[in-house]
């Protein structure tokens, strides 16, 4: 037997371009690895702060994003994400500068999500800064126009936390936002049939949000899970033939 090399790094296919920051990442986070059930490569991108990609549009980072990307296939990946859903602005753009699959926001899947709902019904998404996401990141992730959209920016904790790079969570606190600000979205919008979660640093609280709207709820977490599965496509033993 045969094997081929020409990675550095064997054994994990898919690549997170890191935002620079120092808030907590518990587990459930993207960025704690320990979330993953597969092994993972990281890549920060250094001077991509919360607030830089969230609330001033990542300006002028695009380079240094593409830089990270070709870094992490140099590596071994063999597909990339990122772990912040404002990214959707640069799918395009990575997508090109790289040769394999790039899947920046958990935002790509409300479209689909759509098309797993009965008439009637739709997809929601919820955000942790709504007041910064523009019309441009909802199409560049393909996410149909009018798509209901919450926030936990009116919260005490979750989103001043995140997107002030603050080294202490009050956990139960973000937890209470997240499922507050989808309540919220849920009375607001009595057609939803499922919610999609654009902030990575919600899957934590993704099982709560669950048990209280009742509605599905898809995260980063289980986009790239599936993307994963198509990077490593398990391996069925054959039956055996008789001779």
């Amino acid at each position: 037997m045969k094997v081929r090399g020409g990675k550095a790094v064997y054994g994990a296919a898919v690549g997170i371009l890191m935002l620079e920051a120092r808030f907590p990442r518990i587990p459930g986070d993207m960025g704690n690895a320990l979330s993953w059930p597969f092994p993972v490569l990281y890549r920060v991108v250094r001077d991509a702060s919360p607030d830089r990609v969230v609330r001033r549009g990542a300006e002028g980072l695009l380079d240094a994003f593409i830089a990270a990307a070709r870094d992490l296939v140099a590596d071994g990946a063999d597909g990339i994400t990122t772990n912040c859903g404002f990214l959707s602005l640069y799918q395009p753009e990575l997508a090109a500068a790289v040769p394999v699959p790039v899947a920046t926001s958990s935002l790509m899947q409300v479209a689909a999500v759509n098309r797993l709902l009965g008439p009637g019904r739709r997809a929601g998404v919820l955000t942790i800064s709504a007041s910064t996401l523009t019309p441009l990141h909802l199409e560049r992730a393909g996410v149909p126009e009018g798509t209901p959209i919450g926030s936990t920016e009116g919260g005490r904790e979750f989103t001043r936390v995140i997107l002030g790079n603050e080294p202490e969570l009050d956990v139960a606190a973000a937890r209470a936002d997240n499922v507050a600000a989808a309540l919220a979205l849920q009375r607001d919008h009595p057609d939803l049939g499922a919610l999609v979660l654009e902030c990575t640093n919600m899957v934590p609280y993704a099982a709560d949000i669950r048990a209280a709207t009742g509605l599905p709820v898809f995260s980063i977490g289980n986009f790239v899970t599936w993307f994963h599965a198509a990077l490593v496509p398990p391996r069925f033993p054959l039956p055996e033939t008789e001779g």
